[in-house]
């Protein structure tokens, strides 16, 4: 269905703020009005996670220039803060909340329901309602490709992935690496292992948050211990502590998620940074803005593919030299096979 959710077309400069710290905004000297606004909220691992809340913000930064509109972010700390932020963000009268992260879902769909003149979308998870658009991503069709990039560069013949919670989200990528490994194998008559992750069983190994750094540097070193010397995190910025682990091991590398790592993370991780499996978040919010300022804006979701570039692997940056022509030209074929839909990945999280 079509909502009739419009915005103005003032620009105004970018403004984040803190859980609680936001007024509603009021017309001024700048011509400025709730119409010409959207809110977003992050989930608790804040707005530069190098992630998905980072690369919705920086969406929402570019729909500011396109069409003219005020993007806030209402940033939450921990999880008290999801349902307040939701709130507020409503409250703002702005015609576009946008919110980030499975966390956020049951606040989101209250909110909906609550405000069905209002238009929602949710970033990296799905939620039913006539006025709330999911903005998801196929991962598993660019983790396929990165699991067959990392058999490909193994050395020892291990590698290995692991997540920050059992959560669709999370384990998509994980099923495709898996299954990345495993076409590898097929195709070269090898034996590279994969670590932390039993598709079949949908079991593996999980730090238990996105936020513990530590964490992931412990968890990588036993990898690393087992042989693994191409890891692939998904677990936000836990993944860092995946990096550091790799920093201090000669010849082990990290497949970073959802953004480049290689411009989103420290300088001092890019020796190690292989590539990373992308979610363009960013022109998905662009496209959303441009949806309700023409009063074309939906429910159905948006899925990011290999086809429609939402999603994709990052340059192999400094460690380019790794990638031999024949499997960049390999990697080439698989990609053009799954977007032909002559190889469909194939995972329970599928959006």
């Amino acid at each position: 269905m079509r909502r009739s959710v419009r915005f103005g077309v003032a620009l105004v400069a970018a403004s984040v703020a803190l859980a609680g710290c936001a007024p509603a905004p009021e017309a001024g000297d700048d011509g400025a009005t709730a119409d010409g606004c959207v809110r977003m909220v992050t989930n608790s691992g804040g707005l530069e996670d190098r992630s998905f809340n980072q690369s919705t913000w920086e969406g929402l930064q570019q729909a500011e220039e396109e069409y003219g509109v005020e993007a806030e972010a209402l940033v939450s700390t921990s999880e008290t803060d999801l349902a307040p932020n939701v709130q507020q963000a409503v409250d703002s009268g702005c015609g576009l909340i946008v919110t980030v992260g499975y966390e956020l879902a049951d606040a989101t769909l209250d909110q909906a329901g609550r405000n069905p003149d209002l238009a929602f979308a949710i970033v990296d998870e799905t939620v039913e309602a006539d006025n709330v658009k999911p903005v998801v991503f196929d991962t598993a069709q660019a983790s396929y490709l990165a699991g067959y990039l990392a058999a490909g560069v193994t050395k020892t013949g291990v590698v290995a992935t692991f997540g920050g919670g059992n959560q669709p989200p999370v384990t998509l990528f994980m099923d495709g690496f898996v299954d990345g490994v495993g076409r590898y194998n097929e195709v070269h008559g090898t034996d590279v292992r994969a670590l932390g992750w039993n598709k079949d069983r949908q079991e593996g190994s999980f730090t238990g948050d996105f936020e513990d750094i530590n964490k992931g540097k412990v968890l990588t070193e036993g990898f690393i211990d087992q042989g693994a010397d191409v890891i692939l995190p998904v677990a936000g910025q836990v993944g860092e502590g995946a990096a550091a682990a790799a920093v201090e091991r000669d010849g082990v590398s990290i497949i970073w998620v959802d953004s480049d790592g290689y411009d989103t993370l420290p300088a001092e991780f890019r020796p190690v940074l292989l590539t990373s499996v992308l979610k363009n978040t960013q022109q998905a919010m662009v496209d959303i803005v441009g949806e309700v300022q023409d009063e074309t804006f939906d429910s159905e979701p948006y899925v990011g593919t290999l086809e429609n570039g939402g999603v994709d692997l990052a340059p192999y940056h400094d460690l380019e030299s790794l990638v031999p022509p024949e499997l960049q030209g390999e990697l080439e074929g698989i990609r053009q096979a799954i977007i032909a839909g002559e190889l469909v990945v194939e995972s329970p999280s599928t959006p």
